[in-house]
């Protein structure tokens, strides 16, 4: 853990002005991408994915956008997470990797919008309603 904060604060020292960004959004989430060239290390809130998502298949859900293209080792990528919850993230940061590429190469995102990286899933939790238990969860109704 220690060695993903130092390589952390070392990106930010050498990726000044030397690469791209992007955000991804879900639920309530919000992640800001950032790549340059590189090994394809993984950088989340200065932890490795697997261990800020606790999922052993995090780092395969991020990079989906990357694999597919072949990118994934090519660059290193760091992500600022926030809000929401671990779903929110994975699929705000997957997201934002897939807009960040975009902007490194455009002629990807036909390709990237064929497999659905490019859609944003806007559904959000609905709202409680007066007089009801939850969104549509009236009260059990009595007879007598």
């Amino acid at each position: 853990m220690n060695k993903d904060l130092e390589y952390a604060k070392k990106f930010q020292v050498v990726s000044k002005n030397k690469y791209w960004h992007a955000t991804g959004r879900r639920k309530t989430s919000s992640v800001n991408a950032r790549i340059i060239e590189g090994t394809g290390k993984i950088i989340i809130n200065g932890f490795g994915p697997n261990d800020y998502f606790c999922k052993n298949t995090a780092t395969e859900t991020v990079l989906e956008p990357a694999k597919l293209l072949g990118l994934d080792k090519k660059f290193d990528f760091s992500l600022l997470a926030k809000g929401g919850g671990i779903t929110g993230q994975l699929d705000a940061a997957k997201l934002a990797i897939a807009r960040v590429l975009i902007k490194n190469n455009p002629e990807d995102a036909v390709t990237l919008r064929k497999s659905g990286f490019l859609t944003r899933d806007s559904r959000k939790v609905e709202r409680k309603k007066p007089g009801l238990k939850k969104a549509r969860r009236a009260p059990q109704w009595n007879k007598r």
